[in-house]
């Protein structure tokens, strides 16, 4: 399977229009960080779909509209809560950042406790179907494994959010979020994934401290030492 639809990036690439720029200290702000919840899952769902297509709005991509949260978000929220980070417009999710500390650990125990149901759900589909939803579907068969050249960064995150939360440095926040409490964790390096053609996702990861660990066909892979 090649590797936008394992373990480090979305079929899309993470969302690129959070270029940080100041915040004005004028009025309180109607967004806020806090740590997600499990009540929010639908409308994070809805924010990884929404962000599907390169960024952009990915709604009209797929048939089944859980397929993409169901591999790229709710692992996470349900399997490691304690580093998953909601952005709320008055008081409504509008974005996220996610990971594991443990790529390798993480993989094994969505192999435990997370792909059995959705094998059942999803079954393998035919050779022939290349839609977008077959290929979700098999990457939910594949399950998540951590990609040998980057055992030196054993962590890894997600980063999607919605048009009303880019452009004011909310990116930069909740990516700063996420590292700060891997790194209470004593986690020692993170990585991501990027799809090569988006270039402002590429600015932004290399304007909060991300730097390139190695290119692959039709993606990057990003990191960062917490230490």
């Amino acid at each position: 399977m090649r590797h936008p639809k394992g373990l480090y990036a979305k079929p899309r690439a993470d969302n690129g229009d959070m270029q940080p720029q100041s915040i004005s200290n004028s009025s309180p702000s109607p967004l806020a960080i806090r740590p997600s919840h499990l009540s929010d899952l639908p409308q994070l769902y809805a924010v990884c779909l929404r962000t599907g297509d390169s960024g952009a709005d990915g709604t009209h991509l797929y048939k089944d509209p859980e397929l993409l949260g169901h591999y790229y978000t709710a692992p996470y929220v349900v399997l490691e809560p304690d580093l998953a980070f909601t952005l709320t417009h008055h008081g409504a999710p509008c974005g996220y950042v996610l990971g594991t500390r443990d790529s390798v650990a993480f993989g094994e125990r969505c192999e435990r406790e997370w792909f059995p149901i959705l094998r059942q759900r999803y079954p393998l589909p035919a050779e022939n179907d290349r839609s977008r939803d077959a290929n979700m579907q098999r990457a939910i068969h594949h399950g998540y494994h951590a990609h040998p050249d980057l055992v030196d960064y054993p962590a890894h995150l997600h980063i999607d959010l919605l048009p009303i939360g880019q452009g004011q440095g909310w990116g930069r926040k909740l990516i700063e979020t996420l590292l700060g409490r891997m790194r209470e964790l004593g986690v020692p390096a993170v990585h991501l994934g990027v799809g090569s053609n988006n270039v402002r996702a590429i600015q932004f990861y290399e304007k909060v401290g991300f730097h390139q660990v190695r290119a692959y066909e039709g993606w990057i892979a990003y990191g960062m030492h917490l230490a």
